[in-house]
């Protein structure tokens, strides 16, 4: 007997599904409104927003608006029509594609309509069934997805641990050397969650050893790290090492669309097998054209990255000095990890909302462990100092609360269905 496709879906609603009842336009789904920035309103009450990865600041800026504006009024929100390949090529693009490769220290470079589908494209064309794939188990899902595709062997390695690393090149080598393929190893400049960096130097060392290609998805690093903004691989001093780099318009340079830049000759294959690009209309012009200004206030005002950086400095510093939990983030990423369930999770972020006028992300199980709450920090450089103590004072206080049982003497008093 054939089932009804539907059944499945209507009884069980997923991992994070189950809690649309509780949650929805609330704690996910929620409603920001006003102006981008520090201060936003929600529900009708101002919060200082922590959840916009809007790193430089450059969402609201005037010039930003502007270029935005303008070209809009030039082309509206239409042009060019059709893919690339087809009718949908202009001279904006390709000269942001000449100015995001250099800047990234690479020879070439090809613009995306959106970084997830464009990560998930690029896996898909750069291996066949023989090749193998390598990456971290902290991946982004874009990652994931992508190499769902993949038809030939994958292996993860543990996160950012180099002996698992190396264990598991010596399982793809040996499978490459008998079907005759190439091994892809990916991983990404900054773990967006954590805020580590990715062990890209130690990874391109490993090339002395192993032949491989690197793809790294840097999508927080761009911008935030290395002398000029160009990255981990600045950071880091092995951007030349780096095979395949890719990074996403919608972090530091606040926009929609992303690029993937490489040697020529890699790029000039992805134009014609990148099949979410092949298929897809070409990036909008009002984007395009925004996204060649943020890349001159980016690339010219190095003030940003510095204002930023003070901030994310004085936040992660004051946040030890209280005792908080942080990690190991040597990036922007700010992740403050605390013990409780998620009833007492939903009360918290309840009381920081609405008794504290902190909007921020909360991370709950299964994207990390039960009985652990991730609150997710973003500093960006239009932050304010007064904001950081502020946002300081009120964790002191939630953390009190939620040690003391405050918090889950009240999700007890809560009908909460953790079976919905």
């Amino acid at each position: 007997m054939v089932k009804d496709l539907f059944e499945r879906i209507q009884n069980n609603k997923g991992p994070l599904g189950k809690w649309a009842s509780q949650a929805e336009g609330y704690f996910v789904f929620p409603k920001l409104e006003g102006d981008l920035g520090p201060r936003m309103k929600f529900q009708g009450k101002e919060v200082l927003n922590w959840s916009l990865n809007d790193y430089l600041g450059l969402a609201n800026h005037p010039e930003v608006r502007k270029a935005d504006a303008d070209a809009a009024l030039q082309f509206g929100a239409a042009a060019p029509m059709g893919a690339r390949m087809m009718s949908g090529h202009t001279n904006y693009h390709e000269q942001l594609e000449n100015e995001l490769a250099a800047f990234v220290m690479k020879e070439s470079a090809y613009l995306l309509n959106f970084g997830y589908q464009g990560m998930v494209s690029i896996i898909d064309a750069l291996v066949t069934r023989n090749d193998v794939i390598v990456y971290d188990v902290d991946g982004h899902a874009c990652i994931i997805d992508g190499v769902r595709l993949h038809s030939g062997k994958r292996f993860t390695y543990k996160h950012n641990d180099i002996e698992s690393m190396e264990k598991n090149l010596q399982r793809a080598t040996k499978i490459a050397t008998e079907t005759g393929g190439g091994i892809l190893f990916i991983t990404e400049g900054v773990f967006g969650m954590r805020g580590q960096q990715g062990k890209l130097k130690e990874i391109v060392e490993m090339k002395k050893k192993y032949n491989f290609r690197l793809l790294v998805d840097d999508a927080h690093g761009f911008g935030t790290l290395g002398k000029t903004g160009a990255g981990a691989g600045e950071e880091q001093g092995c951007q030349d090492g780096i095979d395949v780099y890719f990074s996403t318009f919608a972090k530091s340079m606040a926009n929609i669309g992303a690029f993937v830049a490489a040697d020529k000759d890699i790029i000039d294959y992805l134009k014609y097998n990148l099949r979410s690009q092949m298929f897809a209309k070409a990036l909008p012009m009002i984007q395009t054209i925004g996204s060649l200004k943020r890349l001159q206030l980016l690339r010219d005002n190095p003030g940003l990255k510095d204002k930023l950086w003070e901030n994310v400095n004085t936040l992660q510093n004051g946040l030890r000095s209280k005792g908080f939990n942080i990690g190991d983030t040597n990036t922007c990423v700010t992740p403050v990890y605390l013990e409780g369930s998620v009833p007492e999770a939903m009360v918290m972020v309840n009381d920081l909302r609405e008794n504290y006028g902190i909007f921020l992300s909360i991370v709950i199980y299964p994207v990390i462990p039960k009985g652990m709450i991730l609150l997710r920090v973003i500093p960006t450089a239009s932050h304010t100092l007064e904001d950081i103590a502020e946002t300081l004072t009120a964790f002191e206080a939630i953390r009190e609360k939620l040690v003391n049982g405050t918090y889950k003497e009240i999700a007890s008093r809560t009908t909460v269905d953790l079976d919905a």
